[in-house]
């Protein structure tokens, strides 16, 4: 894939650029000669002290960093206790945001200047003070591993996106493990396709049948499972794709819904499920998110209700013919049961590709933003939306256009000097990506632009905005690229791409041409855009250009909350009350900001902007807000709650900024629970009619594992106030023949204390008996949870106490509370279980263990670690020298009894749990406000409620995402 060597430096200063034959003349944006851009602000000592909410333990602890005074503590926090090098405590240790950022301008611009970007020092020292500026204004901001790794002694990784290659050997099988644990390792993720393996339908050379790629997806889960419990508390981020035209697709699209099903029949039927069990290798898949490529044909096909063949890998010949509706089908339906896999659009992916020649389009990274060629990577920056808004608080707003342009500018300059000195993971990486010269930028708080501008995230106006600053973004890039090109070269794999590279240019520069101008805010940027846009089509025709991809839209998790951002990628905002900590410590719940800055856009005046303000801290929402037209309610849908954006209203605004988009765009789109598998065929088929190049959806509480709920339906509510109202009636009307006596323990008791950690979750247990045997009580302690889990441990073990002080048997509860699910869950620091679907589950496989008989939690299928390695050795749990109790366990648990018991409450396992009582992010103050829980896990190294980040989850706590960089 590696062209030839870059040419030398040719043309000459083209319009609207810098470019020269010596090198680039770097323009002031923001900063003032003579003066440096840290002299220019007021800078403060804080102490970051990063605590877990219920008792108060210290995650991280850096006292006296050194921080401009207009950054948020959130901000602070997450920057100190992320992105500073050198161990806390240490000379080594970075001290100071001046310390951090010069590490990784000055880097830059050195290696600016020993590669000729620049025309003078003079320039280089503009370039230096201009990067300076913008990272500390939070203007924009590299992806993270260029904060972690740049100017440090470590290698210089940049790039956080990979896609690796896999043909049909078993060399290169072997390789994509050992590439794949390599990225891993380093905390990046990386995607594949897996098309190439040949089929299991199809024949090796010595005459038996092929395995197919399925079967090797077992064994990179396990790898990816194995590198991620060696210490990572994130999972592996790991895209896995297959071709639609695979002779295995329907085994590929069924793996994880069987699995999960697995999961769940397994454990409820009483199988040794933990770590190290019997049965838990069984359990396979769980370490990647699929998706399906399909092509025109196969939509086509699915469109005219035809045929479709499954071809050969060898010979590519069709050796099966399938029907495209139902075989579609099939995708809506696994998607529904667990969403995966998600849905890539290969025609309308490799019709925007610049460099055919050079190969397809076949994977992406895990976040399914970057999508190129194989064994390449790209590095992400992404502007902050909101530091380009122009707003007098009058309500006269406008995009600053100009301004925008030459921050791109300046970013794609940095960003493309960076591939000049980064480490790769492989050398094929390294060979490719400096031969194509991927690039990634993007953009946050698109949500919050549009909210503040009076533009709902589901209409044509904001559409159009958002599409006008896409294109203005990417056609900037690209005219940059080509203005480099003169200046360094085009990119090697230019010269053999060229005419595919000016098509796609002229595809976007056509696209902008056709697009529909709404307002004033939107046609002065469709305006830039098309002049930026012509440029790139004559410029780049003369000089070529650098960079054979400019931009993507990446989740922007941890870097967004660095730089402030109140929404993420493209993402709408999360709800319109939000949770704010305060310098000194505390934290106080504001309505955002950008509601008054929209209500002023739409003419309110300043007294009615009091009063809807007040109105939505009360209730979370506008409806019946005094004043608020309703026709200006959609100015105000977030994410979350009782005016909830459509999943259809998500597509659109994907479809509405993809044709500017050089890569694509990383989104879920999430779907009620109530949604039907009709529905996510009808999000997959409109993804495609409108140009979207990847799409994956998740319907809330799909997932067997997720501690998932969604605010009950109305009917739901009326059928359990009846079924309550019923019960209440029969209490009264019946003649109480039975009352329990509580017997309560003595003074003094006999206990046990059991420390345990579940998932990264700490706690206390202690089980107190009665003097002449039998527990008693349970109390138990969290640590390193949010305020939610630990309240309710105590409340739910004085609950359990008071029942057992009235003779509820301990089996019974046993056998209600163990196998339920919901996080934290995974590996626990106790040999007897090693995994836990929860905390409970955890503490009623212990209690059996401490206080059951063998025979009565055998029945259970609870065995400690001495039982389980004895019946390997000899086929039995019972110890030699005992009998069985046969009439006592037919008394004590019966086996159909005990299934049918563990089934019952399952329903009541998955029913909409109460919200948090005290809020600690803007995520559980949503819960707490429209009574639900957020579809997200809680975050394994603060214990508070995360929330969703493109295609993953983002701590706003402290800034840990579930898997994407």
């Amino acid at each position: 894939m590696t062209e030839t060597a870059s040419g030398p430096a040719r043309g000459s200063r083209a319009k609207g650029g810098k470019a020269g034959n010596k090198g680039l003349h770097i323009e002031r944006i923001h900063t003032t000669p003579g003066m440096h851009p840290y002299d220019e602000v007021s800078w403060e000592r804080r102490d970051v002290v990063m605590t877990n909410w219920r008792d108060g333990s210290v995650n991280f602890e850096q006292r006296g960093v050194e921080f401009p005074d207009f950054w948020s503590v959130n901000a602070v926090n997450i920057v100190t206790s992320k992105y500073f090098r050198g161990a806390v405590g240490t000379p080594q240790r970075e001290t100071g945001l001046k310390q951090l950022i010069d590490r990784i301008v000055k880097t830059y611009r050195k290696a600016g200047e020993d590669h000729r970007y620049f025309a003078s020092p003079a320039d280089a020292e503009i370039f230096e003070h201009e990067l300076a500026y913008a990272l500390l204004h939070q203007i924009f901001s590299f992806n993270s591993p260029v904060w972690f790794n740049v100017g440090t002694p470590q290698p210089q990784q940049v790039s956080a996106c990979f896609i690796l290659a896999v043909d049909d050997s078993m060399e290169s099988i072997l390789d994509w493990y050992k590439e794949e644990g390599m990225i891993f390792k380093g905390g990046s993720g990386a995607g594949l396709n897996l098309s190439r393996i040949r089929s299991s339908k199809e024949l090796l050379s010595s005459g038996g049948n092929a395995s197919g790629p399925v079967s090797f997806m077992r064994g990179a889960d396990a790898s990816a499972g194995t590198i991620k419990s060696g210490g990572a508390t994130r999972r592996a981020a790991k895209m896995v794709v297959l071709d639609v035209d695979h002779p295995d697709i329907e085994d590929f699209i069924q793996t994880k819904v069987s699995e999960e099903e697995k999961i769940r029949v397994l454990r409820d039927a009483g199988f040794d499920m933990d770590l190290g069990g019997d049965d838990i290798a069984s359990v396979q898949y769980q370490n990647a998110n699929n998706s399906v490529r399909v092509n025109d044909e196969f939509m086509q096909a699915v469109e005219d209700g035809g045929k479709f063949g499954l071809r050969a890998r060898m010979t590519g010949e069709v050796i099966e013919e399938v029907d495209a509706k139902a075989l579609f089908r099939k995708i809506a339906e696994a998607a529904w049961a667990c969403a995966d896999p998600g849905i890539q659009y290969d025609g309308t992916i490799n019709n925007w590709h610049t460099c055919p020649e050079s190969g397809r389009i076949t994977a992406s990274n895990p976040c399914s933003e970057y999508m190129h060629l194989d064994n390449t990577s790209c590095n992400l920056a992404s502007l902050n939306l909101m530091k380009f808004l122009k707003d007098d608080g009058k309500g006269n707003q406008s995009f600053e256009a100009e301004r925008f342009q030459k921050v791109v500018e300046l970013v794609i300059t940095a960003m493309d000097i960076s591939i000049c000195f980064a480490d790769f993971p492989t050398q094929k990486i390294g060979e490719n990506t400096r031969a194509f010269r991927q690039l990634g930028i993007g953009y946050a708080n698109l949500g919050a632009l549009l909210m503040a501008t009076g533009h709902a995230y589901d209409s044509d106006g904001g559409r159009a905005l958002a599409g006008a600053i896409t294109s203005l973004m990417t056609g900037t890039a690209y005219r940059r690229s080509a203005e480099l090109a003169a200046v360094v070269g085009p990119y090697d794999g230019y010269a053999r791409n060229a005419d595919a590279h000016q098509r796609v240019m002229k595809q976007h520069a056509d696209a902008n041409g056709t697009a529909v101008q709404m307002d004033d805010l939107d046609s002065p940027v469709w305006a830039a855009a098309t002049e930026a846009w012509q440029d790139v089509l004559r410029i780049g025709e003369k000089n070529g250009f650098r960079n054979s991809q400019a931009s993507v839209l990446a989740p922007t998790g941890t870097i967004g909350l660095a730089m402030s951002c109140d929404t993420t990628g493209v993402e709408p905002d999360l709800a319109l009350v939000k949770f704010k900590k305060l310098v000194g410590g505390g934290s106080m719940q504001i309505v955002n900001g950008t509601v008054p800055q929209a209500l002023r856009r739409l003419g309110y005046q300043e007294e009615q902007i009091e009063a809807i303000v007040a109105h939505i801290a009360d209730n979370g929402n506008v409806i019946d807000a005094p004043g608020l037209k309703p026709a200006h309610y959609e100015v105000f849908d977030c994410a979350m709650g009782e005016r909830a954006i459509s999943p259809m209203g998500h597509v659109r605004m994907m479809a509405a900024i993809q044709p500017w988009i050089s890569g694509a765009i990383s989104k879920t789109v999430n779907m009620p629970e109530t949604a039907t598998v009709e529905e996510v065929e009808e999000i997959y088929y409109e993804a495609w009619k409108l140009g979207v190049k990847a799409l994956a959806i998740y319907r809330d509480n799909c997932k067997v594992g997720q501690p998932l709920s969604a605010k009950k339906k109305e009917e739901e509510k009326a059928e359990i106030t009846e079924k309550a109202e019923d019960t209440i009636r029969t209490a009264v009307e019946k003649v109480v023949e039975y009352r329990p006596v509580r017997k309560r323990l003595p003074k003094g008791r006999p206990g046990i204390t059991t420390s345990f950690t579940v998932g990264g979750a700490e706690g206390y247990m202690t089980a107190n008996s009665y003097p002449d045997d039998g527990l008693g009580e349970v109390f138990l302690k969290m640590s390193k949870q949010g305020s939610t889990l630990a309240g309710m441990m105590d409340a739910f073990s004085i609950a359990v106490s008071v029942g057992l002080q009235y003779g509820v048997p301990l089996e019974t509860y046993v056998s209600k509370f163990t196998n339920m699910r919901f996080e934290p869950a995974g590996m626990t620091d106790d040999p007897d279980v090693r995994m836990a679907q929860s905390i409970v589950d955890y503490i009623f496989r212990r209690l059996a263990l401490d206080f059951l008989p063998f025979e009565t939690r055998s029945a259970l299928g609870i065995h400690s670690a001495e039982e389980r390695q004895r019946h390997l050795e000899t086929g039995s749990y019972e110890p030699a020298d005992e009998e069985v109790d046969v009439e006592g366990l037919a008394q004590s648990a019966p086996r159909a009894q005990e299934l049918k018991a563990v089934a019952t409450p399952k329903a009541e396992s998955e029913a909409a749990k109460p919200a948090p009582q005290q809020a600690h992010t803007s995520a559980e103050l949503v819960e707490m406000q429209l009574g639900i829980q957020a579809d997200a896990p809680l975050c394994f190294s603060c214990g508070t409620k995360m929330q969703r980040a493109g295609s993953c989850y983002i701590c706003e706590g402290c800034g840990s995402t579930s898997g994407c960089s």
